[in-house]
Parts: C-alpha cells; sequence; structure tokens
C-alpha cells in the first residue's frame, strides 16, 4: 500500500511540498560539502527557493566554507533555547542556511528520539522552501541514517578512490538493507572529465547490481577544477567566484538533473517509525508558544 503519511520534513499545509535532498558520503575527503553548497547555489541560481542545512551536528564546517558566522545553531534548537526559525541565516545568492555547530560532542551523539525531534522542528519553519539540501556528516553515523531516511533523494558523492568507492557502496548497503532505502543518486566528484566519471560510476553500479536490490541513478559528474581550491581558500562558493569555469558549468547541469527529477515519497516505513518515536520520546525542540 502507497504510504499516505506526510513528511515531516517542509510538508506544511498549504504549501507546495519541498523536495528533500540528503548528499552524504561512505568516507570523509571527497568534496560532499562542497557539492552540497554549490548544488543549492545552482538551484537558486534558478530561481528556486533553497535552504542548505549543515547535518555534520558535532563537526560542521558550512560556515567556515561560506565565510560566514552564525551566533546560534541547532544545538540552541536541541537545548530549547531557540526555534528553528531563529537560527537561520542568510547566504550567498538569498539561500538559508541553518548552521550546525563545531566541537560539542553532545550534538554529535543525539539519540534516535532526538534527531526524530530535529527532522519533526522542521514543521515549524513559517515559510516556503522549495529545497533542502541536507549536507550529512561522512559515514553511517546515527544522524546520516536518520536523514538519508527522511529524504526524497540521497545523493551519494563518490571519488575515484579504492576507500571512497567501497565507502560508498558500504553507505548503500546499510541503508538499503538495515533502512529500506532503495534509490541513490551517485555524484562522481574531481573526475578528469564526463567519460571518467562514467566509468566510475559503472564501477560501483555493477558491484551494487550484483550484490543490493537498490536503484542507482547518474546524476552527473564534477571535473577537478583548481578554481574548487581557490574559492575554498578565499571562503567564497565556486558558483559566485566563477559559474562558468568547467566546474561550475557542472553544477548548473547538475542542478538541472534535479530539477527533473519525477517526485518521489520518501522511504517506505520510516513516516510511521519516525511518528512513533516521536510520540513516545519527543525531546524539547524549540521555545514552547
Amino acid at each position: 500500500m502507497r504510504n499516505s503519511a506526510r513528511n515531516p520534513l517542509f510538508d506544511n499545509p498549504g504549501m507546495t511540498p519541498s523536495r528533500v535532498l540528503a548528499v552524504s558520503s561512505g568516507k570523509g575527503g571527497v568534496g560532499k560539502t562542497n557539492v552540497s553548497v554549490n548544488l543549492s547555489l545552482a538551484l537558486a541560481m534558478r530561481n528556486k527557493k533553497v535552504m542548505l542545512m549543515d547535518a555534520d551536528l558535532g563537526m560542521a564546517n558550512l560556515d567556515v566554507m561560506l565565510g560566514i558566522r552564525s551566533r546560534f545553531d541547532l544545538s540552541h534548537v536541541i537545548s530549547g533555547e531557540k526555534t528553528l526559525d531563529e537560527i537561520i541565516i542568510e547566504g550567498p545568492l538569498g539561500i538559508e542556511i541553518v548552521p550546525a555547530s563545531s566541537g560539542i560532542r553532545r550534538m554529535a551523539e543525539l539519540s534516535v528520539s532526538e534527531h526524530a525531534g530535529l527532522i519533526r522542528a522542521f514543521d515549524e519553519i513559517s515559510h516556503q522552501v522549495e529545497y533542502l539540501v541536507i549536507d550529512t556528516a561522512a559515514g553511517i553515523a546515527e544522524s546520516v541514517v536518520s536523514f538519508c531516511r527522511a529524504a526524497h533523494e540521497v545523493i551519494v558523492v563518490v571519488c575515484d578512490e579504492p576507500a571512497s568507492i567501497t565507502d560508498a557502496y558500504a553507505l548503500i548497503k546499510v541503508l538499503s538493507q538495515d533502512y529500506g532505502v532503495k534509490r541513490f543518486q551517485v555524484l562522481c566528484n574531481m573526475v578528469t572529465d564526463n567519460s571518467h566519471g562514467r566509468q566510475l560510476y559503472a564501477k560501483l553500479a555493477r558491484v551494487a547490481d550484483r550484490y543490493l536490490d537498490v536503484s542507482l541513478g547518474y546524476l552527473g559528474s564534477i571535473p577537478w577544477d583548481q578554481r574548487l581550491q581557490a574559492a575554498v581558500k578565499q571562503q567564497v562558493p565556486l558558483m559566485q567566484l566563477s559559474p562558468n569555469g568547467p566546474s561550475g558549468i557542472a553544477f548548473q547541469h547538475t542542478a538541472e538533473r534535479v530539477l527533473a527529477m519525477p517526485r518521489h515519497d520518501v522511504s517506505p516505513g520510516y513516516l510511521e517509525f519516525f511518528v512513533n518515536q516521536s510520540s513516545k520520546h519527543m525531546p524539547a525542540v524549540g521555545r514552547a508558544g
């Protein structure tokens, strides 16, 4: 039976339901945060209302990459000091940033119910957002699982390194076999050209097709570009610094593919789990009233 429960992430009455994109990777160092930032900006350049969430809850770095500073972050939402609306800050091209904390161990060790409460807090956002891009932590931590299960699309960033491919496969395996996530979009990063990206995707897809019951889509490739390195050093997103360079054009093509994706529900069975956990163990998230 088709899951008719509403998505707790931005499925507000009277508003067009958001598309929630979880950007993940099996390991760190593959450019996941760069992808999250520049994909968000490429979507904003197409007149979409975009919110970018830093979901590496204990080791946040979106603010560093964007060269912005935030007084409040998700730790203040978890503690009940602030609502989600109150910590959002404006980023480049009008995208909204949900900042996380860095160096706070407590945030890296949230329980399942606290993750559910954090996701539920998005129900209280007072305005429409068309695309929520979630920059998850690397690996298969509880927060990664929670956000991937609540997303419409899981984007797995991979580069042509044995550890990246192996860990990307491990992430897909855990999410599919243990949590019922069956659909993934693969984005190949730091490739030499489109042919290289296609080969990298095929390498991962062959193994997944043989051993897993999943659907892997090819979202595209982002070429290695010195401009990306310069952007990181200058704390200015590539899509602002060099939108028409090789990587900038690739991000624009990726955004077009995202816009063309058919609309899907979130992972089957997750919403019932979410509602049950939330109703039993809902933590105080945001201020009352």
